[in-house]
């Protein structure tokens, strides 16, 4: 391995959720070239769907999706081997997102089916206990087969402090609620946002100039809110569809380290859409296919772009021209059964 090499993890469906994947894979990446080499399976586990890193300690979480969900946790060596730690119970049904508190103390998960949010207590170690609270989402939306209930798909804490966003898809909601640090109470506040119904909010991320930018996986749209001058309250400020295909269930979203422009993966077109960002919103300026199948979600790394395609089994390579900020596909995709997540591994060195 290079002295400037890359690990990366990758989340994916297993035979237990009808994927083809094996558990968490390892691959590594060349920051250079941007080419990546998987290396093997890491960790074999049920469905990690979904991955996330402990900010100050190499600790690697994932969610288990499945109808009695699960989190499962590991210590990561400094080749990226896994040892695993802990696997506790969300207390939910197909957990699809997780997220480690700003201060390292509580991890948060995104239980869909139920729609609830666990929080676990995590110890000096990062080893999560059982869940301290678990709050449950209340609301249903117009579209009767996706939004009969409230299904939690992305829990996002604020870096600065305890408020937590929550993406219902099935109450056409973003929550706001409150961690407690002492207690690992998560205190519902009320709606940040009330989306068009239909949207089905399912990711979302704040631009660089502090809109909060969110996808629709219902509606096949990007929308953005802004505060209320008068009040702060978060209002609908614009949104353009996410594709020029109708039929379009939009996964994920990520922004350019600049903030000039952002990138959503489109499952039906099977594309990547390449947003201009500018104080007024989001232009439309490219559409490129991604060379595999339903991408699940996307990553950026440094200059270049990782789409995980779920149904053709593969990761592919793109590079971001500097200039136009528009993706170039790269290589060969990487093979991988059902991918789902791709998380670049931030080294950690703990000093005792």
């Amino acid at each position: 391995m290079g002295a400037n090499d890359e690990y990366v993890f990758l989340g994916c469906y297993t035979g237990e959720s009808g994927g083809e994947g094996e558990g968490i894979a390892l691959l590594r990446r060349d920051p250079a070239t941007g080419d990546l080499t998987r290396l093997g399976l890491a960790a074999r586990t049920p469905s990690p769907s979904f991955l996330a890193q402990h900010p100050r300690l190499p600790v690697l979480y994932a969610v288990n999706e499945l109808d009695a969900g699960t989190v499962s946790a590991f210590a990561v060596a400094a080749d990226a081997s896994l040892t695993p730690l802990a696997v506790q119970s969300t207390g939910g049904a197909a957990p699809c997102h997780l997220a480690v508190s700003a201060d390292g103390r509580h991890l948060l998960v995104a239980n869909y089916t139920s729609g609830s949010v666990s929080v676990h207590p995590l110890d000096a170690d990062g080893v999560p206990g059982e869940h301290c609270d678990l709050l449950p989402l209340a609301g249903q939306g117009p579209v009767a087969d996706r939004q009969e209930a409230p299904h939690a798909h992305m829990v996002a804490p604020d870096p600065n402090g305890p408020e937590v966003l929550i993406a219902d898809l099935g109450s056409d909601r973003v929550w706001r609620a409150r961690l407690d640090p002492v207690s690992g109470r998560l205190i519902l506040v009320g709606a940040a946002v009330a989306a068009e119904p239909g949207t089905g909010p399912r990711h979302l991320r704040h631009s660089i100039d502090g809109a909060l930018l969110l996808v629709g996986e219902l509606a096949g749209n990007l929308s953005w809110y802004r505060p209320d001058p008068a009040d702060g309250s978060l209002r609908l400020a614009g949104a353009v569809p996410a594709s020029a295909d109708k039929a379009n269930f939009p996964s994920e979203l990520a922004a350019g380290r600049d903030g000039r422009f952002v990138y959503v993966a489109n499952r039906g077109p099977d594309t990547v859409s390449v947003f201009a960002w500018a104080p007024e919103g989001g232009t439309l300026i490219a559409e490129v296919v991604t060379g595999g199948q339903w991408p699940r979600h996307l990553a950026l790394l440094g200059d270049h772009l990782y789409v995980a395609n779920e149904r053709s089994q593969n990761v592919t390579v793109f590079r971001i021209d500097p200039d136009t900020g528009i993706p170039q596909a790269q290589g060969e995709p990487v093979a991988e059964g059902s991918p789902t997540c791709v998380l670049r591994w931030q080294p950690i060195r703990i000093d005792r």
